[in-house]
């Protein structure tokens, strides 16, 4: 399975139990990474729209664990997700356990990378390997796909406010 628009890819190749997303932002690498890391900029991109994010715990360190919920605004219902850092986080290498307690156990190795490209842009490439194909299969089920491309809608304004300020 692939999906891609102008500046979104994610592959699913069948029978692996992996999932590889990249998007193009027109940031610079540090201001990606900064929104990838700050406490206080991560929650106004990440996730889908209709749901709010709260940040529990961000600690971006090797060893230092992270949790964030996310809360429909209508419902009250709230979905909590929470991984720890594996080596020293940097923009060339970011990697995480991610676990969305709604299904405890199932756990994903995150690999983020941060690339450079010409005119200020930034290349985000997501590899998540998984615990199983049948995992994979059910995180893509329940909305992967949706979450990621709207945080990463979100991400693009973000990254434009920001960069607004700067220049202003």
């Amino acid at each position: 399975m692939t999906a891609a628009t102008a500046h979104y890819r994610i592959v699913a190749e069948p029978g692996a139990p992996s999932v590889t997303i990249e998007r193009e932002v027109a940031a610079p690498r540090d201001l990606v990474f900064r929104c990838f890391t700050d406490r206080d900029l991560l929650p106004q991109w990440l996730g889908p729209r209709r749901y709010a994010t709260r940040i529990e715990e961000m600690d971006v360190r090797h060893g230092g664990s992270w949790s964030y919920v996310n809360i429909d605004p209508e419902t009250g219902a709230e979905f909590g997700f929470r991984g720890v850092y594996h080596g020293e986080p940097t923009p060339d290498q970011f990697v995480q356990t991610f676990e969305f307690l709604g299904a405890p156990g199932h756990v994903s190795m995150d690999t983020l990378q941060l690339i450079d490209r010409r005119d200020g842009r930034t290349l985000i490439r997501t590899i998540s390997l998984f615990q199983s194909v049948e995992a994979r299969d059910a995180m893509l089920e329940h909305g992967m796909e949706y979450g990621v491309k709207e945080g990463y809608e979100r991400l693009d304004e973000l990254v434009d406010r920001l960069q607004d300020r700067a220049g202003a």
